[in-house]
């Protein structure tokens, strides 16, 4: 693979960096001493929420209006299941034999059954619920400290044990392997980027008080809810079918 694709959790956070919104009002509040360099991350914050007003979001309003709803969800499920190669992986280094079972029987279903994973058929046919997994959670699970909240360029904010997690899932992805051209790897990256901030569109209003903060408390909430393996589908911030903060999912 010759282009730097990243996978799912990446993409998702370069669309959440770029933005001023997220996905929930209600957020619990972090405590500080999880984001000891603030000064410096809320000007990269800036930065970020600049490049998401002058290209971003002017790139999504364009794919919102000429793409039907049922290609844009079409996409969504493509870039999706193609992120269950990082769930099974990861599942599988966190000793979770059942689980990572299941993210194989959904990328075969929605692979095949599901025409390249452009519907998803798993879960109406089996009730098979998709994990959100990464290298990130699976340093976690082995005792490694997520560290402190950074606002990377582009990236976007993320504790430290993720930003190191990252090439080992862009590894994960099958698209690494099976996508030689370099043009087609950029495409389908800038295609999901754009999808992402599409699905994201509704939800800016639903921001609270402080962006930085409020965004930045909501990660942190929902990078400990997935450590600790919360119950997904009772996940708030998977809860409005317009919002899908995972399926939208970049892909792996």
């Amino acid at each position: 693979m010759h282009y730097p694709k990243q996978t799912n959790w990446l993409i998702l956070l370069v669309v959440l960096s770029l933005m001023g919104c997220s996905a929930s009002p209600a957020v619990k509040q972090q405590p500080y001493n999880q984001d000891p360099y603030e000064n410096w991350n809320r000007k990269v914050f800036i930065f970020n929420d600049g490049v998401d007003a002058w290209i971003l979001k002017p790139l999504a309003r364009g794919y919102r209006f000429i793409t039907p709803k049922f290609a844009r969800k079409g996409v969504t499920n493509f870039f999706a299941n193609l992120g269950e190669s990082s769930n099974f992986f990861n599942n599988l280094l966190q000793f979770k034999p059942l689980d990572a079972g299941k993210d194989l029987t959904r990328f075969t279903l929605n692979s095949t059954v599901g025409v390249a994973g452009l519907f998803e058929v798993a879960t109406p046919l089996l009730d098979l619920q998709r994990s959100y997994e990464d290298f990130g959670q699976t340093l976690n699970t082995w005792g490694i400290a997520s560290g402190p909240y950074l606002v990377w360029p582009f990236l976007g904010g993320q504790t430290l044990s993720h930003t190191v997690s990252l090439p080992v899932d862009y590894y994960f992805s099958p698209s690494t392997y099976l996508i030689d051209n370099r043009n087609v790897g950029w495409g389908l990256t800038a295609l999901n980027i754009v999808q992402l901030r599409e699905s994201l569109l509704d939800s800016e209003q639903l921001i609270k008080g402080d962006r930085y903060s409020f965004l930045r408390d909501a990660y942190l909430q929902r990078r400990d809810f997935l450590i600790k393996d919360g119950r997904l589908e009772s996940d708030p911030f998977l809860e409005d079918d317009d919002f899908n903060f995972d399926e939208a999912d970049f892909a792996d």
